[in-house]
């Protein structure tokens, strides 16, 4: 049994496909069928791009290629909302430049989620000003400002990252730990939630964390007994200390799905090169002055991208994978994390990604033929379809596993 017809079945339509011509069946003839898009969101950030989305780029053609090679895998992209870089001084929002970068994005065709509405972290100073009650009535309107302004080219967001550490932050001093530890987390969510839901009723909310324990379910549990609604979870896979492994993943997948709601991997890291020492309890206290890839870490990278992936594929509950920067320029702790070197060379793990996304996984230019009745049969991954027959193009969608009887008009 193939994979296909296996684990990824509830990925995959076996679809016979009636192509017609003119209003007549178009019997007999060779046919080019291609997936233009899949419905599965295969994610990365977009940080890298919003000064080539600006014609603002220092290098163009350099930002180009990025480009290219973005859209070469990914269909999903997320843009920075950190509030501190956004707003920091009050009043005077980056929207204008976000925006455009999220027209660029949706224009293509790739939907745009905001990263974070609301986080303790990178959070704007101009809030220690405030008291409590004057913070949450700017956090409610910062929610209602942006969720509103980008309502149509960004209709998905992380409304709230890592409310398990929220309150108990310590590190340093923030408006938003202040106003968690005095109302407590599940009154923080609602607050947040209420007013994302305010301003954009149609948009898709996340709950999103890196904690993976206990305390992350109980918080969930709570959120939803108190009638929150949370339309997906976040699960953070940020592995500088070393790959998960398949049975840990699965663990934690199994766990976090029995809540009968879709899962996103919001943030995944895999390095390239040496692994964080294991003592590391918060990641951003590891600081060194270089983290070179290296040709050894770039194979176990490539594997284990395939290995995260194709379990992340298998289970039903996941429906996005953002991986967490393509290029090693400008990742996250310096790490070498991305599935492009800092020159601007792919690894062997944009190769790999490239070739399951677009070959094992999609339907690259393949040439059919119809049978007498005008039919091909086609059994492929959920998503948009393009057939082309002498200059002229079909379009159609497998939106559901199973079998599917699908109509396609050449025009």
């Amino acid at each position: 049994m193939s994979e296909t017809s296996g684990r990824f079945a509830h990925r995959t339509a076996d679809a016979v496909v009636t192509l017609t011509r003119d209003g007549e069946p178009l019997a007999g003839r060779e046919v080019v069928v291609e997936q233009t898009r899949h419905r599965f969101l295969f994610g990365c950030i977009g940080f890298d791009l919003i000064d080539h989305a600006n014609g603002t780029a220092a290098d163009p053609a350099r930002a180009q290629r990025d480009a290219e090679l973005w859209e070469g895998v990914f269909n999903f992209a997320t843009l920075p909302f950190y509030w501190g870089r956004f707003e920091p001084e009050r009043g005077k929002p980056d929207t204008e430049r976000l925006l455009q970068a999220a027209k660029w994005f949706a224009d293509r065709g790739h939907p745009v989620k905001g990263h974070p509405l609301a986080w303790h972290t990178v959070t704007a100073d101009w809030l220690l000003d405030l008291d409590n009650e004057e913070i949450a009535r700017a956090q409610v309107d910062r929610i209602l400002r942006d969720a509103s302004d980008f309502a149509g080219v960004i209709d998905m967001w992380d409304v709230i990252n890592e409310v398990v550490i929220m309150p108990i932050f310590d590190k340093y001093d923030n408006g938003i730990t202040r106003l968690c530890r005095d109302i407590g987390r599940i009154p923080m969510v609602r607050l947040v939630f209420d007013a994302a839901r305010e301003a954009n009723p149609n948009a898709v909310l996340l709950l999103n964390d890196f904690d993976m324990s206990a305390a992350y379910e109980c918080l969930i549990e709570g959120v939803l007994e108190a009638g929150i609604k949370i339309d997906v979870l976040g699960l953070q896979s940020h592995m500088h200390q070393g790959y998960w492994g398949e049975e840990k993943t699965e663990a934690i997948l199994d766990r976090f799905s029995r809540y009968g709601l879709p899962i996103h991997f919001t943030e995944t890291t895999l390095l390239s090169g040496e692994i964080m020492p294991p003592h590391i309890e918060d990641l951003n206290d590891y600081q060194v002055d270089s983290w070179p890839s290296t040709p050894e870490g770039e194979a176990r990278q490539a594997d284990e991208i395939e290995r995260h992936y194709r379990t992340l594929l298998a289970h039903p509950s996941v429906e996005a994978v953002t991986y967490w920067g393509m290029c090693d320029a400008g990742m996250w702790l310096g790490a070498p994390g991305g599935l492009v070197r800092a020159d601007g060379t792919p690894k062997p793990s944009y190769e790999r990604l490239h070739h399951l996304v677009n070959t094992e996984w999609g339907t690259p230019p393949t040439t059919v033929a119809t049978d007498a009745d005008g039919r091909l049969r086609l059994t492929g991954f959920l998503g948009d379809y393009r057939i082309t027959h002498e200059g002229r193009t079909a379009e159609f969608t497998l939106d559901a596993s199973g079998e599917a009887a699908v109509a396609a008009e050449l025009r």
